[in-house]
């Protein structure tokens, strides 16, 4: 059952995000609007929209949120497994579990860490391109 749903919810998502499918609810609302007169806008024509769309969008939230849901899982599922297998700090695992609060001192922490090293790098890259201006001037002193 929830194999037969997942296969399901994703063919959906993927249809109802194509260009065609938005194509093809653009012209239906345009001959709902052009058949306006011809109904003389009544309460049903009216209701005809109303319902269709509001029964469009409730079925399409829980399809979107399951494909959601599962891509999200997928993604984490994918990152810890880097994580786990790389150089990385294990505490990161599993971060997407933490509160708001946690999530914000654990980046204000990496930011901190990226722009310590931001400077590392900018101080490396200061002192390489003094070492190639001297290389340089001396080379042109010499005659080289």
């Amino acid at each position: 059952m929830d194999r037969l749903f997942a296969k399901f919810a994703n063919a959906t998502a993927r249809a109802a995000g194509s260009p065609y499918t938005f194509m093809l609810c653009v012209m239906l609302v345009v001959i709902w609007a052009a058949t306006g007169p011809l109904f003389h806008y009544s309460e049903t024509w009216q209701l005809i929209i109303n319902t269709s769309t509001t029964i469009i969008t409730f079925l399409m939230v829980f399809l979107i949120q399951n494909t959601q849901n599962r891509d999200g899982h997928a993604l984490q599922t994918k990152l810890d497994e880097l994580i786990r297998t790389s150089n990385a700090e294990d505490e990161f695992m599993g971060i997407e579990k933490l509160s708001d609060k946690e999530l914000d001192v654990l980046h204000a922490r990496c930011e901190a860490a990226a722009k310590t090293f931001q400077v590392g790098l900018e101080k490396t890259r200061g002192e390489r391109e003094k070492r190639s201006r001297r290389r340089s001037s001396h080379h042109h002193q010499h005659g080289k």
